[in-house]
């Protein structure tokens, strides 16, 4: 279960340094193999190649006649990428993908439970602050409605 925010600092060539914690149950379900790619949010998502496939799979069952399909696979199979971890704990995000998501050297690693996505920093305020109602309280789904933490 991946979880928590980190602040991260990307090179100029694109590479990342996964924190430590991270790394190692990343490396654990995956054996290293990762699928990095775009969300509809200005953000990308991280996932262990394993609990990506069968998302992959349901999304290109799908019928690709149907526009909203044909989109929705678009985005999040076409610009699917395999990635790892070099020796140094480092993965490399690819121009195209850091192009796509606005990232540069200030990025937000957020954990969302079986996956990451991957901020700007300011794309990552803007989200957090919009998130918020006036008295600074989270607007809650209406699925969520008499749930209480």
């Amino acid at each position: 279960m991946f979880k928590g925010a980190a602040s991260l600092n990307m090179d100029a060539k694109g590479r990342l340094a996964i924190p430590a914690k991270h790394r190692d149950a990343l490396l654990a379900q995956s054996g290293g193999e990762m699928v990095l790619t775009a969300h509809s949010h200005p953000c990308l998502l991280l996932y262990p190649a394993p609990a990506w496939e069968p998302i992959q799979s349901k999304i290109m069952s799908l019928s690709s006649f149907d526009k909203k399909s044909a989109a929705l696979q678009r985005r999040l199979v076409g610009y699917a990428e395999d990635v790892g971890v070099d020796s140094a704990g480092r993965m490399l995000v690819s121009p195209v993908l850091r192009e796509l998501a606005g990232l540069t050297k200030e990025v937000m690693l957020v954990g969302q439970g079986s996956h990451f996505e991957l901020w700007s920093k300011e794309a990552w305020l803007k989200e957090s602050e919009s998130a918020v109602n006036e008295d600074g309280e989270f607007e809650m789904p209406s699925e969520l409605e008499g749930f209480s933490l």
